[in-house]
């Protein structure tokens, strides 16, 4: 979103992270005047020596703790894209996560949420029905975007932006309806944080498709989430065993169905659901169990979707 409003500015941008061709290989067609919008995860930030003239982080929770040693070494690997910032340098932080309002860089900060919006209107100047997006944490990815970018572009740039914009692929992405029912890729959910935030993006009860491999972080909020989010919970990979016990400790909780793999899973979906049903892949967990990365597993949902597609019938998979 914030390479967008740089471009719909006027300015020649390059967008690099975890979405596709690695920056070093587009080094060469860069000059000093252009933008890059460039996405850094913990694991880069940990040995990072230098800071970005504009820093944004928009959320921290428990994450990678598979890899990292604990919560305050995550912590720490996040904080480090304002630790070298100058007094020139500019940071944007979420100021309604607990973790990130009590962070602050050493230029500028400024914090966005929910204080900037007043009847509607984000900082003045956008209205949250303009956004396309479903979910509250869109609304806040909309707000630290606006807040990086703004003064740099014009406010008719950022306007153009949003009301265009309408998701990444992989990413709470629409594939189809088929048969009145709608089927949403969120394989980046690979955290149970993204797939909390995913839940509460959706009107009613969905169709779940969780599982994969476990990151060691607990399950338990997303649990607690399932009677009123969930209709039926599908789990597949490593993992599977691990959310499931926690599921069970939740009073109300939804039937759970142990799926083979991704195949099965959308199979069995597709007999439960009735039209008006939403089929929403947001695993909870990383793909390495069965798939090289987030991208090939999402790839695969919309594929066997496609299937249904092709002999049911319906829109989308343009």
């Amino acid at each position: 979103m914030i390479a967008d409003m740089l471009a719909d500015g006027g300015r020649t941008v390059h967008l690099g992270g975890n979405i596709g061709t690695p920056l070093l290989t587009r080094a060469g067609e860069m000059s000093p005047l252009d933008a890059c919008a460039v996405e850094l995860s913990s694991f880069q930030l940990m040995d990072l020596t230098r800071s970005p003239h504009v820093a944004v982080i928009t959320n921290l929770s428990p994450n990678h703790l598979d890899w990292h040693r604990d919560m305050d070494e995550y912590t720490a690997a996040k904080r480090r894209l304002l630790d070298f910032q100058s007094a020139n340098d500019f940071a944007v932080l979420n100021g309604d996560n607990p973790a990130t309002a009590e962070l602050r860089g050493r230029g500028r900060t400024k914090y966005f949420g929910v204080h900037t919006v007043h009847d509607g209107i984000i900082d003045g100047l956008l209205s949250i029905s303009d956004i396309r997006l479903p979910g509250w944490y869109n609304v806040e990815n909309v707000m630290a975007a606006m807040t990086a970018v703004r003064g740099t572009v014009s406010d008719e740039a950022i306007l153009e932006t949003v009301r265009n914009f309408v998701g990444v692929e992989h990413r709470n992405q629409w594939v189809a309806t088929v048969g009145g029912v709608h089927y949403y890729n969120n394989s980046i959910g690979s955290s149970r944080a993204r797939t909390v935030a995913t839940l509460h993006a959706h009107v009613g009860r969905v169709l779940l498709i969780a599982g994969g491999r476990d990151k060691k972080v607990p399950f338990d909020e997303m649990a607690r989430l399932l009677p009123d989010h969930v209709k039926v919970l599908l789990l597949i990979g490593e993992a599977a065993s691990q959310i499931e016990a926690e599921a069970r400790r939740v009073p109300c909780c939804p039937p759970i169905i142990r799926c083979e793999g991704l195949a099965e899973a959308v199979a069995q979906a597709h007999k439960l659901a009735v039209p008006g049903d939403t089929v929403l892949l947001s695993p909870a967990c990383t793909a390495f169990d069965q798939y090289r990365n987030f991208e090939e597993r999402g790839r695969h949902f919309v594929d066997l979707v496609g299937s249904l597609h092709r002999s049911v019938g319906g829109k989308g998979l343009n």
